[in-house]
């Protein structure tokens, strides 16, 4: 990888490179136009098992069904090397970018989703985070829906004849509290009294979006909110705890919103790096469903050790909405074991009918 690539990709394109571009795709191999792979319900399959050292640059998949909240019933599995526990496991809506088992329109530098509403239930997927490895690289796909399903896919890469030295290894990992351990009533509204008097000194009863071992840097998240207590969901601070360090954590943050990069609410906006992927305009004093994401793509929080990432659910976590998040971040092998995977029953939005 040139160095100038890792500042400017743009500048990078005037210099040659070494590898060679592959590409893994469900291509008809007999020359129809069959270009999909079918998962029967329970499915599951390899789709690609690549030999390094190389890299991921690309990949691009659609798929579609009518069956209610589909993107969270098609779990992604990617395996770095020769590690058994996959470094990504993500329901693949909230893979790329968007949650409650929902499709929208959203586009950001590293990933977008394209929907055409009128063309039901259906969507493309694209990811461009770089996904290094050195020995092999294997991407799995399970259909844990009731209903058979096609998938259509590219996986681009670059073969290359060495590792890159020291590449950390691309990670991700889905979590779900439904509802947040809230402890007012519903409907307690922020900048009260009763809220306002709480002095939180602590991340302990936060929502956890990731905490892992090792050296690397975190990249950002996605978070998914249904507002079930009514009135504005945010102000939970974020607070990010390095290489074991106690309280206060190194960075904290002034709330939800704000780690975001939004104020005063969230806005219809999907920029390079932060945004609402998925924008309730029809919202009354911001309840329903929510997907606002942050990416730390030129500003990459590093550890040596390890990571603790946590917001608030509310001021000192008062309320009690259904929470899920996506986290990105790269680090060393080998890492720590992900969060469980709940159940496909448990990963459905509370109001499926």
């Amino acid at each position: 990888m040139d160095m100038p690539s890792l500042t400017n990709p743009m500048r990078g394109l005037i210099l040659p490179r070494d590898g060679r571009s592959k590409r893994v795709s469900s291509y008809d191999v007999a020359g129809g136009n069959a270009d999909r792979w079918m998962f029967e319900p329970g499915e599951q399959k390899t789709i690609a098992d690549i030999t390094g050292p190389g890299c991921i640059n690309h990949i691009w998949m659609t798929s579609g069904s009518d069956e209610p909240a589909w993107p969270r019933r098609v779990l992604l599995r990617f395996f770095w090397d020769d590690m058994d526990m996959p470094s990504v496991e993500v329901p693949i809506g909230d893979f790329f970018g968007v949650g409650h088992g929902e499709l929208a329109e959203s586009e950001c530098m590293a990933m977008n989703m394209t929907h055409h509403p009128s063309k039901g239930p259906r969507s493309a997927f694209n990811c461009w985070w770089p996904m290094p490895f050195a020995e092999r690289a294997r991407i799995e796909v399970v259909n844990e829906g009731e209903v058979s399903r096609p998938l259509y896919f590219y996986i681009d890469y670059e073969e290359q004849d060495a590792a890159v030295p020291d590449a950390l290894y691309f990670h991700s990992s889905w979590r779900r509290e439904n509802p947040c351990d809230g402890w007012a009533e519903p409907g307690t509204t922020v900048n009260s009294q009763e809220t306002d008097s709480l002095m939180n000194l602590s991340d302990e009863g936060n929502y956890l979006i990731l905490e892992t071992e090792g050296r690397g840097h975190y990249v950002g998240c996605n978070l998914s909110i249904h507002n079930w207590d009514g009135g504005w969901w945010g102000e939970g601070d974020d607070m990010i705890f390095i290489d074991g360090e106690g309280w206060p954590p190194s960075l904290h943050g002034t709330g939800s919103e704000d780690y975001f990069s939004h104020a005063y609410g969230m806005q219809d906006v999907c920029g390079l790096y932060h945004g609402t992927s998925l924008f309730n305009a029809e919202h009354k004093d911001w309840d329903g469903k929510w997907t606002v994401y942050r990416h730390h793509i030129p500003d990459p929080i590093v550890f040596q050790s390890s990571i603790r990432v946590s917001i608030e659910h509310g001021h000192g976590n008062h309320r009690s909405d259904d929470y899920s998040s996506t986290a990105y971040w790269y680090q060393t092998l080998p890492h720590s074991p992900l969060a469980p995977m709940l159940s496909v029953e448990e990963r459905l939005p509370n109001d499926l009918e």
